[in-house]
């Protein structure tokens, strides 16, 4: 079971990757040496096209400047810190479609909304750092499994 468990996992992150990245990596290895090359540039426009969520939101959840966001567009290639965070971003938009069934709307309208048990701040503006994003994640546990905050 817990294998099915864990296949099916690794599936739904494949997918993930592929319909919000557009990226394809079998495993979080090889997904991990595409990151330490940096993404393409258009990755992070695929996430904001995919999701319905704002270039400028995104850039702030990743943590781009304005000016450094012009100069990855011109050399389409994201830096691997910054490939980092807008893979942990994508998993949360995906983690958050699936809290809500698959309903994209549902989803990413909690995703953006100002959540009490995150301090009144939304889970996108709480995902700009790791800590804020593993609290995202474990908030999204929490309410799967009925623990409510």
């Amino acid at each position: 079971m817990a294998e099915t468990i864990e296949r099916d996992f690794k599936k739904t992150q494949r997918v993930m990757m592929k319909n919000l990245l557009g990226i394809d990596a079998v495993d979080n290895l090889k997904l991990a040496k595409k990151v330490e090359s940096g993404l393409p540039f258009d990755a992070f426009e695929r996430l904001g096209r995919v999701s319905g969520l704002s270039l400028e939101s995104l850039r702030a959840a990743v943590r781009i400047a304005p000016r450094t966001l012009t100069r990855r567009r011109q050399e389409n290639r994201l830096s691997p810190e910054e490939s980092d965070r807008l893979v942990s971003v994508s998993r949360l938009v995906s983690f958050a479609i699936e809290l809500f069934d698959g309903d994209v709307r549902a989803g990413l309208g909690w995703f953006t909304a100002k959540n009490r048990a995150l301090g009144g701040i939304s889970p996108l503006e709480a995902a700009s750092t790791e800590v804020g994003s593993r609290e995202v994640e474990m908030l999204i546990g929490r309410l799967e499994h009925g623990v409510f905050v």
